[in-house]
């Protein structure tokens, strides 16, 4: 009877510890910066089933299968990056091997801490149904896309300038047939002075029902990016590669920005970073940011050569911007919630209660810095972001330093991971 007694009281105790236990995980102690929900305080977050299920400052930790301490750090949505080359078309007509340097998504997203990669154009129409086999159906990591007006996607060369290759009605199909896939269409590198393909892409994007983002190719007078800004482009639309100083962004006399910027922005059109391989000066983006013309979301342009150049990863050109004077909660801003809605993705960029677990910790290093622009040039700071720990529907896919994990002297002799 004594026995029975004693089972009877421990199984009580087993399912009490299990009630408790609510939470799969609980991030203790982080400074949570949500722009969605207007949260820049030190806060805890519960998560369960792979989804937010507390936010709040005092959560006990008996309540969680796992707490992981991250006092000290910022606790911010999984970053969203717009812009990030991760297909690229191998082969086009004729037998053209275009020059392929995206990038494999887990790869290069969760040690930054990014959870949503959107390749920007890299398929048409006509090769969208392979970028989904080969690279978004394949990844851990969230892949969006916009689509390309041209049917071959950014197969390089005369192919991107083929007028005869950027078809409306195809191209709104595919967005349709994938929608919330494809969260927009792209139109890029056009050298020509035609307006035909910036037309076709908003065409195609009204249609769809999605934005529209604009690498506005050469700097030609027939189409002026006054025109495009005030004109063509639809407020929600996204201009990328703000920073360049390729077609006139910044004026030439004050180094502010230029009339049609400020006209574009009165308008509701978005800017975008899209730093890349050759489209961030500082004699450009410090001017522009002293005049407060700050961006409204902050992508990489990410691809084989970036990343290697001075862009390096997202969390180095979010790095420039606090260099600039950005405050760090503008900055996180930029990267999620304001990411989120200029791709009309509601679900994504914040950590309210019921929204997925894409969770990016980051630590914060002082010291003496240099951050380079695609000239070449150096801004000196004094604060640079590094990821602790990534979770992507509540999983740690990324542990800097095994936060989330036991000491091996705690361990039982034998043991191997289970899960």
């Amino acid at each position: 009877m004594k026995q029975t007694a004693l089972a009877l009281i421990a199984l009580l105790g087993l399912a009490a510890t299990a009630a408790a236990q609510e939470y799969d995980l609980l991030l203790e102690g982080g400074h949570v910066i949500d722009a969605r929900n207007n949260v820049n305080a030190v806060r805890d977050v519960a998560i369960a089933n792979g989804r937010i299920a507390a936010v709040a400052e005092d959560i006990a930790p008996a309540r969680a299968a796992k707490t992981i301490d991250v006092r000290g750090l910022y606790v911010v949505p999984g970053l969203i990056d717009l812009h990030a080359h991760v297909y690229r078309p191998t082969v086009a007509l004729g037998g053209f091997r275009a020059d392929n340097n995206a990038v494999y998504p887990d790869g290069f997203s969760f040690r930054n801490g990014v959870t949503t990669f959107v390749d920007p154009g890299g398929a048409g129409w006509r090769n969208f149904e392979d970028l989904k086999d080969r690279v978004i159906d394949r990844s851990k990591t969230r892949v969006l896309a916009f689509i390309n007006i041209v049917g071959r996607g950014s197969a390089g060369g005369r192919y991107e300038q083929d007028l005869g290759d950027m078809e409306v009605k195809p191209t709104a199909d595919m967005a349709l047939r994938h929608k919330g896939l494809i969260v927009g269409v792209k139109s890029a590198h056009y050298s020509g002075p035609e307006w035909d393909p910036f037309l076709r892409a908003v065409e195609a994007a009204e249609i769809a029902g999605v934005p529209v983002m604009i690498d506005f190719g050469s700097n030609r007078e027939e189409r002026p990016v006054g025109e495009l800004l005030t004109r063509v482009l639809r407020p929600g639309d996204i201009y990328t590669h703000v920073y360049s100083g390729l077609r006139r962004e910044q004026d030439a006399r004050t180094l502010g920005p230029g009339q049609a910027l400020l006209d574009g922005r009165a308008r509701g059109i978005l800017f975008d970073v899209g730093h890349g391989g050759g489209s961030f000066l500082w004699r450009v983006a410090v001017p522009l940011m002293e005049a407060g013309f700050t961006p409204d979301t902050m992508s990489t342009d990410l691809h084989a050569e970036s990343m290697n150049g001075a862009l390096k990863n997202m969390l180095e050109l979010m790095s420039k911007f606090v260099a600039m004077g950005m405050p760090m909660d503008e900055v996180i801003a930029a990267n999620t919630w304001r990411a989120a809605q200029a791709i009309r993705q509601d679900a994504l960029g914040h950590l309210s209660v019921g929204a997925v677990a894409d969770v990016a910790v980051l630590g914060v290093e002082t010291g003496a810095f240099g951050f380079i622009d695609t000239n070449g040039a150096r801004l000196d700071g004094t604060q640079r972001l590094r990821c602790e720990l990534t979770l992507r529907d509540g999983e740690v896919v990324y542990d800097l330093n095994g936060r989330a994990r036991p000491h091996w002297e705690t361990l039982p002799a034998g043991y191997r991971r289970q899960e």
